[in-house]
Formats: C-alpha cells, structure tokens, sequence
C-alpha cells in the first residue's frame, strides 16, 4: 500500500512484489539489496544480527536512514505478529488510495 501512496501503478506494485517475493534482488541496487538483507535477517533470525551488518546499513543510508530502516522493520515485524495474534484480516482495499475520480 505505501508504494501505491509514492505513485506506483497496478502492474508496477505486481511486478515489483513479484521480484522481492522470488528472492532474487539482482535488478535492484546494491543498496536496496543490503536493505532487503538486512530487513529479512532481522525478521527472521534478530539475534543472528551483528555489528558488522548494522555497520553496512550505515555505510550504504548513513545513521539517520539507517535507525529509520532498522525502526521501520522492527516496527511492522511488531504489527504482523500483533496482527497475526489476533487474526486480524488483511485490507483487502488500499485505504490509502485516492477515491475515484466522480465523472460529471
């Protein structure tokens, strides 16, 4: 939903969860590769996560854009397993959406 609110379209949103869920980053930055990593270490293994990752996350986004990213992931992995626990269902509408447009 939030890549729908930066302007993304339809088949763009497709497309580009079609290449993170596969696994294979390849087409995307060396950054946004580190991102995706580093995101998918700290979701599934936390502990497993050392100095010398958090250490690459601030070389590639700097220390600000690091936290953010390092906040971001905690923060969503903490509103699945909130979600999850309570079995609440996922939108099946993008509330962010802009309403269409009324034709006179």
């Amino acid at each position: 939903m939030l890549l729908a609110v930066a302007g993304l379209k339809d088949d763009e949103l497709k497309q580009r969860t079609r290449r993170l869920a596969d696994g294979k980053w390849g087409g995307f930055s060396p950054a946004e590769r580190l991102a995706f990593g580093f995101a998918y270490k700290l979701s599934r293994k936390p502990a497993d996560v050392t100095d010398a990752d958090v250490d690459a996350v601030v070389a590639a986004f700097g220390p600000e854009r690091a936290v953010d990213l390092i906040w971001y992931v905690g923060w969503v992995n903490y509103m699945t397993r909130i979600a999850d626990a309570f079995q609440l269902p996922l939108e099946r509408e993008n509330v962010f959406a802009r309403p269409p447009a009324k034709k006179p």
